[in-house]
């Protein structure tokens, strides 16, 4: 409980919020910003908000939150034993309330001859089929996410919050036309609500988070085991990384780079 005694937790936890209300703000308007959304240069021009708006908070809110924004790479950290278990609901709570205020911003600002606010549905494919794009896209993003952002890394040279977003642009790339790419739970709950439509939304869930999970779980004891004790790990989820012994080892990059998520 320590940790929710401490205002940088709180200050976390407020820029996950600003930070999604942003982010949607951004993407659903992008979405919605074209009232012929079957021409192609429709879903590049998504695909290129979405991700620019995450590299763009990422760099801008990377050092007070880790800029999650998304459910399944909160989820994923978890699973990797990078946050503890109060900041990861925390987030994922205030993701989810920062979701559904920029849905009603959106809402309240478009044009009256707009009747859409970027909802997701599946587009002539089963829920099944929804449900392996979903963990897929998802599984590429919380991959990258974990793996630029590694502090035992020596060689990377770029820019992590770039990296992210070009995942997040890759992702709505490949499954826009299928599912519309939600790869964030946050982002389908929001517009959902204010519509009031949930038809599939499971899938909108239970994708991400399960790739989520995978990639961490894949990263972590197959591609990139980790050598950390079980004790070390537990203490994480339980009281957050330790900041006194939680410097890059030696070879790793600048700690403004490999710290980024955390």
């Amino acid at each position: 409980m320590g940790e929710l005694r401490n205002w940088a937790f709180w200050r976390a936890v407020l820029a996950e919020l600003i930070g999604m209300i942003l982010f949607i703000f951004i993407g659903i308007s992008s979405a919605i910003g074209n009232t012929n959304n079957s021409k192609p240069d429709q879903e590049v021009k998504v695909a290129l908000a979405f991700g620019l708006a995450i590299a763009t908070l990422a760099q801008s809110l990377g050092h007070i939150s880790g800029a999650h924004l998304n459910p399944a790479i909160t989820l994923g950290l978890l699973v990797s034993c990078q946050i503890s278990v109060f900041k990861a609901v925390f987030y994922i709570l205030a993701q989810m309330l920062g979701a559904v205020v920029a849905s009603a911003i959106v809402y309240g600002v478009k044009p009256t001859n707009i009747d859409a606010l970027g909802v997701n549905h599946l587009n002539n494919i089963s829920v099944g089929q929804g449900f392996v794009i979903e963990l897929l896209t998802t599984f590429q993003l919380v991959l990258c996410v974990i793996a630029v952002t590694d502090k035992r890394r020596g060689d990377v040279t770029g820019s992590a919050p770039l990296a992210i977003g070009l995942s997040v642009g890759l992702g709505h790339l490949a499954a826009i036309s299928f599912t519309g790419c939600g790869i964030n739970p946050a982002r389908s709950f929001g517009p959902a609500v204010i519509y009031k439509q949930f038809g599939d939304h499971w899938v909108y869930w239970l994708g991400p988070m399960c790739g989520g999970v995978a990639a961490a779980l894949i990263y972590d004891f197959l591609l990139y085991p980790r050598s950390d004790d079980f004790s070390k790990r537990r203490n994480v989820l339980v009281s957050g990384p330790d900041k006194e012994n939680d410097a890059p080892e030696e070879g790793s990059s600048s700690p403004g780079t490999s710290q980024w998520p955390r």
